[in-house]
């Protein structure tokens, strides 16, 4: 039975509390029905013997204690969804936010997903292409791998998720159905416009679903908008067998959401602020990617989230690293040099890379190329911090070589233009032609045979 409570105890901030409630669970849906008849939306948060606490989904102004009535729907958040949602745009809590009109389905899904058995999970393998150079050769996206981009304020992160949205794609031989989850937490409006006329300008709009929340819509709302796109890729990936590819920006906003509604619970916060249960929140959105053994479809988390003060130690980026596989780091020096999109080669990297290149899944030669970039690349560090002291001009000839290697690598093979799409095999072929730059005695990441192949010819 359906109980209405007539009296609400506080309002503070996003959060409601009433009591002597009876027979409510966690995270029931809450009807609350201010004084002028508007009904707002929330859920269960916290029990406590009679007590509950109320996080409103929407702004809590206008609110009363006592001319407000609060029902529990005795059931949980959740989402209808059909394969009709494919080319749909949503706001941050699943509502239609486009001109589609509602999605009817028999089928309802809880946005807290359902608990993967490790056991069931498989291997991944099966490699993903962005057409971006710097992602596909040396930190290759796998499919089912949650890989994190690190970027900073002002940098181009939102250009290179829109890159990767409109132009990732499955292997060549793949026929299996491929669709993007694209959520955007706490955005401007123009950063919105922006994505939305992107995809559609690439005719990529068909093939992704989108889940924006504006920086300002209700702070409650930010915290529900990562569960309803993920739950939409656990029903296109689990049910429809479909391959997912969900990019997230920003986290860095979903986090302080949760700072902000654990400041006005009165939790006792730890590193910065941020609630002792980050690490297990965040937890709880990365490793709902994956594959599972018994289903065809597969879910590849890409969340973007920038660094506060570019400080990489800072509790988001630094808990993000020991839950997910790897990371791309975007380097404030590469885009003060304008060049795009600028990934920091050295301190990014790709846990799950080795299982998913080399013959059978990219091409024979890709591990011992990648590795020599990375290995010439670093060297390239070293001769510049001496050129600093001595200067260029009395450097050996051998340095000088390594100084024209990291010049042409960085705006040939890093940098590319937004609208520029390479493949796999031009990927690997520009990186052989700037190697060429080097003598064939440094090369010694290579056997003599990759040498004879591709550095001679």
């Amino acid at each position: 039975m359906i109980k209405e409570y007539l009296k609400i105890d506080k309002v503070v901030g996003p959060l409601v509390e009433v009591s002597n409630v009876e027979d409510v669970a966690y995270g029931e849906v809450v009807d609350i029905k201010s004084r002028n008849g508007e009904i707002k939306k929330g859920k269960v948060i916290r029990l406590d013997e009679d007590k509950a606490t109320i996080q409103v989904f929407e702004n809590t102004s206008g609110l009363s204690t006592d001319n407000s009535s609060i029902k529990f729907r005795d059931e949980a958040f959740e989402l209808p969804l059909s394969k009709e949602i494919l080319g749909r745009v949503f706001d941050g809590l699943g509502r239609p936010a486009d001109l589609g009109g509602e999605i009817f389905s028999r089928r309802k899904y809880n946005i807290n997903g359902r608990a993967i058995n490790p056991v069931a999970r498989e291997y991944p393998r099966d490699f993903i292409q962005t057409g971006i150079s710097s992602i596909d050769a040396l930190m290759t996206l796998i499919r089912g791998q949650k890989l994190p981009i690190f970027s900073g304020n002002g940098m181009p992160h939102n250009e290179l998720a829109a890159q990767i949205v409109r132009q990732a794609k499955l292997g060549e031989d793949s026929d299996e159905e491929f669709a993007v989850i694209f959520a955007a937490i706490g955005v401007k409006h123009d950063d919105a416009d922006f994505f939305r006329k992107s995809f559609i300008e690439a005719n990529a709009m068909d093939r992704v679903v989108m889940f924006i929340n504006y920086a300002d819509d209700p702070v409650a709302e930010r915290i529900n908008t990562p569960r309803c796109a993920l739950t939409a890729a656990e029903y296109l990936a689990f049910e429809e067998g479909m391959q997912i590819l969900v990019v997230m920006s920003d986290i860095t906003s979903y986090c302080e959401a949760l700072r902000e509604v654990s400041s006005a619970r009165e939790e006792v916060p730890s590193r910065k602020g941020f609630p002792g249960y980050l690490y297990s929140d965040l937890a709880s959105l990365y490793e709902r990617a994956g594959m599972l053994k018994d289903k065809p479809g597969s879910i590849t988390f890409l969340p973007i989230l920038t660094m506060p003060n570019d400080d990489i130690t800072h509790p988001i980026p630094d808990l993000t690293g020991f839950i997910t596989e790897g990371q791309i780091v975007l380097g404030r020096d590469l885009f003060q040099n304008n060049v795009y999109p600028p990934v920091d080669i050295l301190p990014s990297l790709s846990r799950l890379m080795k299982d998913g290149i080399g013959e059978g899944y990219t091409r024979a030669d890709h591990p011992d190329l990648a590795n020599q970039l990375f290995a010439s690349y670093s060297k390239v560090q070293e001769v510049r911090a001496l050129s600093q002291i001595i200067g260029e001009d009395d450097l050996t000839e051998n340095d000088k070589k390594y100084m024209e290697f990291g010049r042409k690598f960085e705006d040939l093979f890093i940098a590319q233009g937004f609208e520029e799409n390479r493949n796999i095999n031009e990927t690997l072929d520009l990186g052989w032609e700037i190697l060429k730059v080097l003598p064939a005695n440094e090369l010694t990441r290579l056997s003599p045979e990759l040498i004879e192949k591709y550095y001679n010819n």
